[in-house]
């Protein structure tokens, strides 16, 4: 336990109840009628765009978003080309070499002997914890880099919003090789895009190949059906409609299962083509049902690929899809209880504009819901906004991954750590508990005390006491503004000097956004 509260376990007692009981309003504030309401500030509307479509103000952002204007802020970042990155961002960036590389360098450098059947255990083993050595850190300093150092922040929060929807668990084998690549290559490019080309670039990307077993599956009684390729599997076909698009209850049934599985049968990995230096994805004609289809209460001409590219489009323009997809960008932006009204709008948005993601934005955050004052400062954090919020605020910049994945699979939420298809919840209800409330504290204090290693390269000599730099409390007021209440600001202010901005870190105010 840091020392500040072991020196005053009553804060840390205090807060924990405090936070409890500010949640619980924060619950009841959220289910309060928008009318009759006082309209955001000025700073209230500047620290609710930098909460809701970024990870929360770094120092010198609600002044920057006040001078500009939040409806310039908004469009600004919903065209983030037009945001320059930061160089020594970009230097970062480019000195991860996982991050330069495409899927198939990947492979060749890292997959055999995990890729061979005829390699020993230890082989592949040996192989998996180089990747896990070498790999994993990289793909987690990518995605934090640019989670508390980019200014295009709706794109940062856009990304982990599409990875979550299009889950894929880094611990299943191969996914370890393949998951950077997929967040660069598969995710970022369309997160503000169209709906369309963002599911077509995940059903071809190896990662969801071989996160869901559609690599393996094979028309039953096809000429290629043999060996691992033998039978035909359901699982990719079931979560790409459950998860993925129409939602559990978007109109399918079971022998629409069947039938997207055997659509999809021979979309598959091509490990010798990646042997030659060629694409991961390859369409097994020999191992695709060649028989007739009804999907969807619709026939399919049998047309071996084009069949899968055929039921894409059918899914991304489907009602329920739109339905589905504007329902969890309301739950996240808005609140946990969709607005009945701003989901139909959102989706009629989404099948006016044929799935431009960036239009559904926008017509969310021109919504008097997204204004509402009983939608401000109401959503409890992640752990993964909480520790991403505070690392901006404190411009605490990450130079070792290792203290921030300690942090985020001691909460529950592990980088690409969710082991089954349907992602992390974002709501107060999956995070709120006095464990995670502690944690939580803990990790404000150690944070705030300017020991924690996170800013200083793996291996380097911890500060001496009189080296190690506290986050200054009255700069962190000011990066959060009226995200500190006037009550909690008095309560902090009657600390001890050195409590301050540990207290600031861990109050109910800074866990809710």
């Amino acid at each position: 336990m840091p020392a500040p509260f072991q020196r005053f376990p009553l804060y840390r007692a205090t807060w924990l109840v405090l936070a409890l009981a500010a949640c619980t309003l924060g619950q009841a504030r959220a289910a309060a009628p928008v009318a009759g309401t006082l309209p955001l500030s000025q700073p209230e509307r500047a620290l609710h765009v930098l909460n809701r479509l970024g990870y929360g103000p770094r120092p010198g952002d609600l002044e920057q978003v006040e001078r500009m204007g939040v409806k310039r802020y908004i469009d600004l970042q919903l065209h983030p080309e037009r945001i320059p990155l930061p160089e020594d961002l970009q230097a970062r960036l480019a000195a991860l070499p996982a991050l330069q590389m495409t899927a198939t360098q990947l492979f060749d450098d890292y997959g055999p002997p995990s890729f061979d059947r005829s390699a020993s255990k230890e082989e592949r083993q040996a192989a998996r914890q180089r990747a896990a050595r070498e790999l994993t850190p990289q793909w987690h300093m990518a995605r934090l880099l640019q989670a508390t150092e980019s200014p295009r922040q709706l794109e940062e929060v856009m990304t982990e919003f599409w990875v979550n929807h299009f889950n894929v668990f880094e611990g299943k084998e191969w996914v370890r090789y393949w998951v950077g690549d997929y967040e660069k290559n598969a995710i970022r490019p369309y997160a503000l895009g169209k709906f369309r080309d963002l599911l077509g670039a995940v059903a071809h990307h190896p990662a969801m190949l071989y996160y869901l077993d559609n690599w393996l599956s094979s028309g039953v009684g096809t000429p290629g059906a043999r060996g691992r390729f033998k039978g035909l599997n359901e699982n990719y076909a079931r979560e790409l409609m459950e998860l993925h698009t129409l939602g559990v209850d978007g109109g399918y049934v079971q022998a629409d299962v069947i039938t997207l599985a055997r659509i999809l049968s021979g979309w598959t990995i091509d490990v010798g083509a990646m042997k030659a230096g060629a694409s991961p994805f390859r369409f097994a004609a020999q191992r695709h049902d060649p028989g007739p289809k009804t999907f969807l209460g619709k026939p399919l001409l049998a047309s071996g690929y084009q069949e899968g590219e055929a039921a894409l489009d059918m899914l991304a323009s489907h009602p329920s899809t739109a339905r589905f997809i504007s329902t969890q960008l309301v739950q996240y932006f808005v609140a946990d209880q969709p607005d009945p009204a701003l989901v139909n709008k959102l989706s009629q948005t989404f099948l006016a504009t044929h799935g431009d993601i960036r239009a559904v934005l926008q017509a969310l955050f021109d919504s008097p819901q997204f204004w509402a004052r009983s939608n401000y400062q109401t959503q409890f954090k992640t752990p993964y906004q909480f520790v991403v919020s505070a690392l901006r605020a404190g411009a605490i910049p990450v130079r070792n991954v290792k203290p921030v994945n300690g942090e985020l699979g001691q909460s529950g939420m592990p980088l690409y750590g969710w082991l089954t298809p349907e992602g992390y919840k974002y709501s107060q209800a999956a995070w709120l508990n006095p464990g995670a409330l502690l944690r939580r504290i803990n990790f404000a204090g150690h944070l705030a005390s300017g020991k924690s290693p996170i800013a200083r390269v793996e291996g380097a000599p911890a500060p001496a006491n009189a080296e190690a730099a506290p986050l200054d409390p009255q700069s962190l007021l000011r990066v959060l503004g009226p995200a500190i209440t006037p009550a909690t600001t008095a309560q902090i202010e009657a600390a001890p000097e050195n409590q301050r901005a540990a207290l600031i870190l861990g109050s109910p105010d800074f866990m809710k956004r």
